[in-house]
């Protein structure tokens, strides 16, 4: 009985604590009507209201609520809501937001008065600078779902949030189509390095918006020093969608920045939607530095990585969604994690406005728009389908090792369709996605194909037959 009451003396105890720091109107309002459910090793469960009790408690209240919790049970304590519907029915469960949005330390900057014009002994004054470092917490490791398509660039990302600026992979360079995970990653590891290291200054800033900083700068007298000055007391600088940093005056800050940091053992993270290589109107000399790190692409997800994905988000918003539906999302949507995410939240949101229940029908109407566009597009999956189709093979004979001469050639003429069809994607993407093979061996596949096609009229007449089978699609 003891055991069983144990959640209860911890909670009464949290609420001496929380009556003694929080006004007691608000203590009677948002403290005395939580019911403590459990405590099962470290993690506490306690019973609210509704989902805006919820909301506006971790807004208001979070940072007491942390330190309490790991004051009176320890520092391994964890929160987990279970809110309490109206209406019959079993309660849903959240997870607690037990992370709050990071805060860098203030920062000294040299600075120069706008009207002075100081000569080469002159010395600036020294003005404290808070640094907001942009990082959304929610973009932290352990919502990341991790699989073969990021797996690299998350390994890399943990190396490097363990260890800034001492690893190999200075930069690191992620790279990838829309949707992938590329930002998710980038804060990431800038939250973790945070977490582990406060006194690190940690910025994160698109391509954009640093050059509209630039321009800005360059227009007010003197403002140039204070805006070098300002971005060499980074740490950690990383730099989303960095091909969006275009111009030479732009880029020539960036190179004296990007040096100054490297120089100085900062940590360095990009992400881009294409490849360092694949990069137009940049300086070669700072495209030469993209490369001195580590670059890392990122590749559309496969099922089980959506289906997992799916799984982690219906327990952040605290909705049971039913497995059919969650396996049949992750089947019908495969582009990006974006996509999915979207779909799923469309899902709930239809089934909550309209009170209907989560059900396979419903999933396939409210999706019927998103297929119907992704349809449209040519995939690799959709490549592979096409070919095994039209040879009569299986999707496991295609990927597997199998040397008989109508499946390479079926395996070849998939690569050569994926390059040709499919903007913007690598050799080693194609590659992964078809048996694992390398790039060297998918270039060879795409100059066979070419090669056939000029002296073989019937496997001209494969390509053919499949090209039309796969372009009606892509319009």
């Amino acid at each position: 009985m003891a055991g069983q009451e144990r959640h209860i003396s911890v909670w009464n105890a949290c609420l001496r604590i929380f009556e003694q720091n929080v006004e007691p109107k608000q203590f009677s309002i948002w403290f005395k009507t939580i019911v403590p459910v459990s405590l099962e090793s470290s993690t506490l469960t306690l019973e609210v209201p509704t989902d805006f009790f919820r909301d506006y408690l971790e807004s208001a209240f979070l940072p007491i609520i942390k330190t309490t919790l790991r004051r009176v049970i320890g520092p391994e304590a964890k929160l987990v809501y279970k809110v309490h519907p109206v209406r019959k029915g079993e309660a849903m469960v959240y997870p607690a937001a037990n992370e709050m949005t990071p805060v860098n330390k203030p920062v000294s900057i040299n600075t120069f008065q706008p009207s002075s014009n100081p000569g080469p002994f002159v010395f600036p004054g020294i003005q404290k600078v808070q640094i907001n470092p942009r990082l959304n917490p929610v973009y932290c490791f352990e919502n990341l779902i991790k699989g073969e398509c990021n797996k690299m660039g998350i390994n890399a990302g943990i190396s490097i949030s363990e260890q800034p600026g001492k690893t190999p992979f200075n930069p690191l360079f992620v790279f990838g189509g829309p949707g992938l995970g590329k930002t998710h990653i980038g804060q990431a590891i800038g939250i973790a390095i945070h977490d582990r290291y406060p006194d690190l200054v940690v910025l994160y800033v698109t391509g954009n918006e640093f050059q509209t900083q630039y321009v800005n700068a360059i227009t007010v007298q003197n403002k140039l020093s204070d805006f070098m000055a300002y971005y060499m007391r980074i740490d950690v600088l990383i730099v989303d969608d960095i091909h969006e940093l275009i111009g030479p005056a732009s880029q020539n800050a960036f190179f004296n920045i990007f040096n100054h940091l490297h120089q100085s053992g900062k940590q360095l993270i990009f992400t881009s939607d294409r490849a360092p290589v694949d990069l137009f109107n940049f300086e070669e000399r700072l495209l030469s530095r993209f490369k001195w790190g580590l670059s890392v692409e990122l590749s559309r997800p496969d099922y089980d990585t959506r289906l997992t994905m799916l799984k982690s988000r219906c327990f952040r918003e605290g909705i049971h969604v039913p497995e059919e539906v969650l396996e049949f999302l992750s089947n019908r949507i495969r582009t990006n994690f974006r996509e999915l995410e979207g779909a799923l939240i469309s899902l709930i949101a239809h089934a909550t406005l309209c009170h209907k229940e989560i059900t396979l029908g419903l999933a396939e109407r409210v999706t019927e728009h998103i297929v119907a566009e992704e349809q449209n597009e040519v995939t690799i999956e959709r490549i592979q389908s096409v070919v095994c189709e039209y040879f009569n093979i299986t999707r496991e004979m295609l990927l597997s090792k199998s040397r008989k001469r109508h499946i390479v050639q079926a395996r070849q003429i998939a690569m050569y369709m994926s390059r040709n069809l499919i903007s913007n994607c690598s050799l080693s993407t194609i590659g992964m996605e078809i048996g694992g093979k390398d790039h060297a061996t998918v270039l060879h596949a795409c100059t066979t194909v070419s090669d056939l096609m000029s002296t073989d009229k019937t496997f001209r007449q494969y390509v053919t037959d499949i090209e039309k089978m796969l372009v009606p699609v892509a319009r």
